[in-house]
């Protein structure tokens, strides 16, 4: 696994086409119990090195019921984008992930994983990309049970996605509780 990330760290594929040029962002562990499948790192994320590392991830780690410690070990959470790499800014928010990286890795990095119990999906472009295009995020995020065991779809917690938060209530007050309620039970 080691030599793997390694690998995919080195990457220079789609170099000409990222802005701040290659930095891939990756964490992963053949034991990591949740793998987090989501969008791509943003410029904050880029210039840390750290997955996460952004007003996002605050937010991910609040819905997810865990702190700093528990959420970077990588032993409970491995982090696969769909996009390795900051694709650069949009008119609003950041320009969709790189459309090589995940038929360039994913499969190569779930053949080294050995104790997934849960694929938590964030965005529709990590939702359509494992799930299928039939129905829209909200779609996929209210039937989160049909996933599952194996997946979990969550919307992108970009603040930029307030809005999405705010016309749908029900997702933090229902679906947020059994959330936590999983990762406990997996992480215990």
């Amino acid at each position: 696994m080691e030599d793997l990330l390694c690998e995919i760290r080195d990457c220079r594929v789609c170099k000409e086409h990222l802005p701040l040029g290659p930095k891939p962002i990756i964490e992963a562990n053949k034991n990591s119990k949740i793998v987090l499948i989501s969008q791509a790192p943003g410029r904050i994320v880029h210039e840390s090195g750290i997955a996460w590392n952004d007003q996002s991830g605050k937010k991910l780690r609040e819905w997810l019921g865990v702190n700093n410690k528990t959420f970077y070990n990588v032993e409970n959470f491995a982090i696969l984008p769909m996009g390795f790499c900051y694709p650069g800014k949009a008119k609003t928010g950041d320009l969709p992930p790189r459309k090589e990286c995940a038929p360039l890795w994913h499969e190569t990095v779930w053949k080294d994983m050995e104790n997934v119990q849960l694929k938590l999906v964030i965005g529709s472009y990590a939702a359509n990309y494992y799930l299928g295009k039939e129905n829209n995020l909200t779609e996929k995020v209210q039937n989160y049970e049909e996933y599952l065991p194996e997946f979990w779809t969550l919307p992108h917690p970009s603040p930029v996605n307030r809005f999405w938060r705010m016309k749908n209530p029900w997702f933090e007050a229902e679906v947020v509780p059994k959330l936590q309620h999983k990762i406990a039970d997996i992480l215990t």
